[in-house]
């Protein structure tokens, strides 16, 4: 969706979103290059570009000489102009990352914390995110966002069984997050932000339209087309783990039987590897997997299915040859560019760099712009405006 300005009045925040979200997304820029993409005129882009370079949130530079004269100057997002934290909450314990505007994981935190209770969690994720904006002593902290596994709100599903936190239902989490870190907090579920990391960082820089299914310990997925992720009425969009594979299966803690989760999931391969060996799990979960793979191309029509997660690369190319070669499908095209099936080129800290990038855009893009006005009617706090007293290093 293109960004574009506005000229309504105490628009000024929100012009000043568009532009900076313009140059993180695509930059680098220059400024003729800006007004032309927001819509905005050269002299209200030079303006707001001279306040936030000031700011640092951007750098310019110049392009080597091609012919007569000067190039003009580019625009480009300053990567230590700003940091998020990205945290995962999974049935295992919990992990955080310090990410800057690059995406770049600046350093880590972990706790081993087994079905974690919420009051241990955000105790540790608040020590976390200390040790972590240590790092940056006079960075500037935007937000803290948070990927858990879902699905949310559905009675039968939502914080049961080993793949899910287990007694969470009711805790108001986003409040707890900002409470304990008292950064702006942002919540999604894991397998859609790991796909807006994907987006991002990873396959996004090739694929408009792609599936990313999430080897978590659990499992799902989400469609991404045209940069946005696909998320469906209730944002649960994905849970193709509860879809059903094995008629009479392994009975599922949601209720149903034979659910793909229990056969395909680092949950179901800990289960059965310890009892079979890894060999004779691959090629037990190879048909369930083989059977997903097709229902997802028949269904999104992908260019291709990013495999990524929890799960180390090694494992999920071992299960993709067990279940090659794929059955016929819309997706078994003469005049493909792209594999069925791919991997991701982010690996495990996709989900980190998903979360964080959901605070980054948060607090920065222009939807977040329309919460302040200048003046009298100015009714929050800006971080932008306020920016000018709080330099990157």
């Amino acid at each position: 969706m293109a960004l574009r300005g506005t000229n309504q009045e105490f628009g000024r925040p929100y012009n000043r979103r568009i532009v900076l979200e313009t140059i993180r997304l695509h930059g680098p820029l220059t400024r003729a290059d800006i007004a032309r993409r927001v819509g905005l005129t050269p002299q209200t882009v030079a303006n707001i570009v001279r306040e936030i370079e000031h700011q640092g949130f951007i750098v310019s530079g110049r392009q080597a000489p091609k012919g007569r004269g000067y190039p003009a100057a580019t625009l480009a997002i300053n990567p230590e102009g700003g940091f998020a934290v990205g945290v995962h909450v999974t049935p295992r314990g919990l992990e955080a990352g310090l990410i800057n505007l690059a995406g770049v994981v600046i350093a880590r935190a972990e706790r081993s914390l087994p079905r974690v209770d919420p009051d241990t969690a955000f105790r540790e994720i608040e020590a976390m995110v200390g040790e972590l904006a240590a790092m940056r002593p006079n960075g500037r902290m935007l937000g803290v966002g948070m990927a858990m596994p879902g699905p949310f709100d559905v009675d039968s599903m939502s914080f049961v069984g080993p793949t899910t936190l287990e007694g969470w239902r009711g805790v108001p989490i986003r409040q707890a997050l900002a409470t304990a870190t008292g950064l702006p907090a942002f919540i999604e579920v894991d397998l859609a932000a790991a796909a807006h990391g994907e987006r991002l960082y990873g396959a996004g820089r090739s694929h408009r339209t792609f599936y990313y299914l999430y080897f978590g310990v659990g499992l799902g997925g989400c469609m991404v087309e045209d940069g946005a992720a696909l998320r469906g009425a209730w944002g649960n969009a994905g849970e193709i783990g509860h879809m059903p594979v094995v008629p009479g299966g392994d009975p599922c803690p949601c209720g149903n039987a034979g659910c793909l989760e229990r056969y395909v999931s680092l949950d179901a391969y800990e289960r059965r590897a310890a009892e079979i060996g890894e060999a004779a799990w691959i090629a037990e979960a190879a048909g369930p997997f083989r059977a997903a793979l097709v229902t997802i191309e028949n269904l999104c029509d992908p260019e291709t299915i990013v495999v990524g997660g929890l799960a180390p690369k090694r494992l999920l190319e071992r299960l993709a040859e067990a279940a090659a070669p794929l059955p016929n499908s819309i997706a078994a095209r003469r005049d493909r560019r792209a594999p069925r099936v791919t991997y991701s080129p982010v690996g495990q800290d996709t989900v980190l760099l998903g979360a964080a990038a959901l605070a980054v855009s948060g607090v920065l893009s222009p939807r977040f712009g329309m919460m302040f006005a200048e003046g009298p009617r100015r009714t929050a706090r800006d971080p932008i405006l306020e920016a000018s007293g709080a330099h990157a290093p």
